[in-house]
């Protein structure tokens, strides 16, 4: 059985940077993973943003209370957990995920952590691993399982590349014109039939 690896924000829940750009109104703040190939530029750039106006950990989880799955990501992650092993792998922070875990059924979730001060400011950010979602991938095959992955940005790329199979997931163009030799799709259902292909064809 193969296991399928998803990407997080922008394929099962909304960006949680663009949302909490949206609350606080710095379109700064926007700038995620498909706009910027360079995580570490991105992130210390984030931080930046958030020392200038203030804003701690509990602003940016107070607008997370408030999100979402994206509209059929439940049922489209219960309908696949029913018939292959499912891994979120993010880059992302288990201290913004774990309550949008909660409303996706807790799957497996790998990302990273934050650091914060004594007056919840974030200090830091801690990589599980560099280059984590390519190395579990690349794990997962070392275990003699094939991957199936799928996600939206730039830093999904080497997981896909890495996987038997990659699919895009609702990418912006940008992303499509740099790796055209990956399919792409916008709705579950025709993602879930991709899955379902590329398993078939690599003999899950």
């Amino acid at each position: 059985m193969p296991i399928v690896c998803l990407d997080l924000e922008g394929v099962l829940v909304p960006e949680i940077w663009i949302a909490f750009s949206e609350r606080t109104g710095i379109a700064e703040l926007r700038r995620t993973t498909r706009d910027e190939p360079d995580y570490d530029k991105l992130m210390r750039g984030r931080l930046e943003l958030l020392r200038r106006h203030r804003l701690g950990l509990p602003d940016i989880q107070k607008v997370i209370a408030d999100m979402g799955p994206e509209p059929g990501a439940r049922t489209f992650l219960d309908a696949l957990r029913l018939r292959y092993q499912v891994v979120i792998l993010s880059d992302t922070f288990y201290e913004f995920a774990m309550p949008l875990m909660a409303q996706l059924g807790q799957p497996t979730l790998f990302c990273h952590r934050l650091s914060t001060d004594a007056a919840g400011f974030v200090s830091a950010y801690h990589l599980r691993m560099p280059d984590q979602k390519r190395a579990a991938v690349k794990a997962f095959q070392g275990l003699a399982f094939q991957v199936i992955a799928a996600g939206d940005s730039y830093n999904d790329t080497a997981m896909l590349g890495a996987a038997d199979a990659g699919i895009l997931f609702r990418p912006p163009q940008n992303v499509i014109d740099a790796f055209p030799q990956y399919p792409v799709v916008r709705e579950y259902d025709a993602l879930r039939e991709r899955i379902d292909e590329a398993a078939r064809r690599i003999g899950g």
